[in-house]
């Protein structure tokens, strides 16, 4: 059996953090309205993915998601995560009437608890930006592949933006200390991967097109 995949970061994420994470992107004017820009891109991915019935949101983290994903009234909800404290902190935090549409489920992305073709859609916001090997992303995508009978809903940083050239910019000049744990992927590099793991690519949606490095993929499994 291979070695378990476990990133750095996300060993900090007990109950404490947990609570820290869900309040992240409700402190201030700027997160307010990326956390509003970051839904809108999602609501478009999966009006794009033709709205699948049964969606797992892997991560989940503290539940970000799951009202936009609640918003269509007879899906199904798996909301899973690697940290039982993010799970659980979910379904703490959520509003009740969301919280009751959606089951619970602690797993890892790299090694997913479920059976193949197990769900119409995986909705994967905000972690590929922390897979740094390109080897843990093969395996990450594999599983995600296995997992889907159909499409994925991922987020990363990418190239060819402003904010990309002036993050490695700054890296450039500074001596990396400690512990990385975000990445910039070139688009080539991302693309061909999806490819090579069995996805072809639908859409591209750019957070602000040529500004910022997020961007979402909708994939399709072939």
């Amino acid at each position: 059996m291979s070695k378990r995949i476990e990133l750095d970061f996300s060993r900090k994420y007990d109950d404490l953090h947990a609570k820290k994470y869900l309040r992240k992107h409700r402190d201030g004017l700027a997160r307010r309205l990326s956390d509003r820009r970051d839904k809108q891109l999602a609501r478009q991915a999966l009006a794009l993915a033709g709205d699948p019935g049964l969606v797992l949101d892997l991560p989940c983290g503290a539940g970000r998601f799951w009202p936009v994903l609640a918003e269509k009234a007879n899906r199904v909800i798996i909301g899973a995560d690697n940290s039982a404290s993010m799970v659980r902190t979910a379904c703490q935090s959520q509003p009740a009437n969301v919280v009751k549409r959606v089951q619970p489920l602690q797993t890892s992305a790299f090694a997913i608890d479920m059976p193949d073709n197990a769900v119409d859609s995986i909705f994967c916001m905000r972690l590929l930006h922390h897979v740094g090997k390109a080897c843990d992303r093969a395996v990450l995508l594999r599983e995600f592949h296995r997992v889907t009978r159909d499409s994925v809903i991922v987020s990363l940083w990418v190239d060819g933006n402003f904010k990309a050239w002036k993050r490695r910019r700054a890296e450039s000049t500074r001596q990396q200390q400690g512990y990385q744990n975000r990445f910039v992927l070139p688009v080539t590099t991302a693309e061909a991967e999806f490819e090579e793991a069995g996805f072809r690519i639908q859409e591209r949606l750019d957070f602000l097109p040529l500004y910022a490095m997020w961007r979402v993929y909708l994939l399709r499994k072939r």
